[in-house]
């Protein structure tokens, strides 16, 4: 009777095992995707990708900074799915455009911001570009203290940093300042630097800043998509010509109108289905002003 019973458990085991083992083989393959990339666009990323996850509970997906040339040239080489930029892969030297796909994923506002305690609140593009040009350094010769301009410029290949002087510079040098990459560095030096200027990424403002706005103007969301306010950046996601199944399914639900409305939003960057103009890889702006 003992020899039955225990025929009876290790049958009922195998059977199990292999039911198991059955169901394990029907279960759709883990699907990963790896983004590198823009520094500004990391925290909508990192929120859609925590979204995502909810209706897609097999997805592995990687978000890493790094900046926009970083992106670009590791998903140039394959050792990424998307690079995430804040310019188009043909204003990156090295990069051939050719060989990658553009997907446009959200609308960045980028966002001047000085020490809270300067008393600086509004400036035109004129002054900005004398600021970053070292034609002032003074910021009582803008109405403000006897105190002398800091500038924090953002480092060299940065996205951000390109838009920027695309706009304020227009072709001239840029004085010889302290270059940082993170946005969030950016923020802590010039919130703890009396004096200090530098620009952000929209997503990353906060009270321990002062946003300025330009020529009375504000950043909001509204004037960007008519480019009221100019100084503001595509947020692309760049992959191979042929990306995988899983990477392209991750790019359409960013650019779903829902994730647009939503996530989009509430992490302050502008939806792609509200822009009213568009604007080319060299600043060239089309639609209605």
């Amino acid at each position: 009777m003992k020899r039955i019973i225990t025929i009876v458990i290790t049958a009922a085991i195998i059977v199990g095992l292999g039911i198991g083992w059955i169901a394990a083989k029907k279960q759709p393959p883990l699907s990963k995707v790896t983004i590198v990339g823009s520094s500004a666009l990391q925290p909508l990323t990192e929120a859609v990708t925590k979204e995502y996850r909810t209706v897609n509970p097999r997805a592995s997906i990687t978000v890493q900074g790094g900046g926009s040339g970083t992106g670009l040239s590791q998903v140039q080489a394959g050792a990424v799915n998307i690079g995430s930029s804040d310019i188009f892969a043909e204003q990156k030297g090295g990069i051939d455009q050719q060989k990658l796909r553009d997907h446009i994923v959200a609308v960045s506002g980028i966002v001047p911001i000085v020490n809270r305690d300067l008393g600086i609140h509004d400036l035109s593009l004129t002054r900005l570009r004398q600021i970053y040009t070292g034609q002032v350094t003074n910021w009582r010769q803008l109405g403000g203290p006897d105190l002398p301009i800091t500038v924090i410029n953002r480092a060299a290949g940065s996205g951000t940093r390109v838009a920027f002087e695309q706009v304020v510079l227009k072709n001239r040098r840029a004085v010889n300042a302290q270059e940082q990459d993170s946005n969030g560095t950016v923020k802590e030096i010039v919130a703890r630097t009396p004096g200090a200027i530098s620009y952000i990424s929209a997503a990353y403002l906060s009270p321990q800043v002062q946003s300025l706005k330009i020529a009375g103007v504000t950043a909001t969301a509204k004037n960007i998509t008519t480019n009221r306010w100019p100084l503001w950046s595509y947020e692309h996601m760049y992959t191979q010509q042929k990306p995988t199944q899983a990477t392209q399914k991750f790019i359409d639900y960013m650019q779903s109108k829902q994730v647009q409305q939503t996530l989009v939003k509430q992490a302050h960057y502008v939806n792609i289905h509200d822009m009213q103009v568009q604007k080319d890889a060299a600043g060239r702006i089309q639609g209605k002003e």
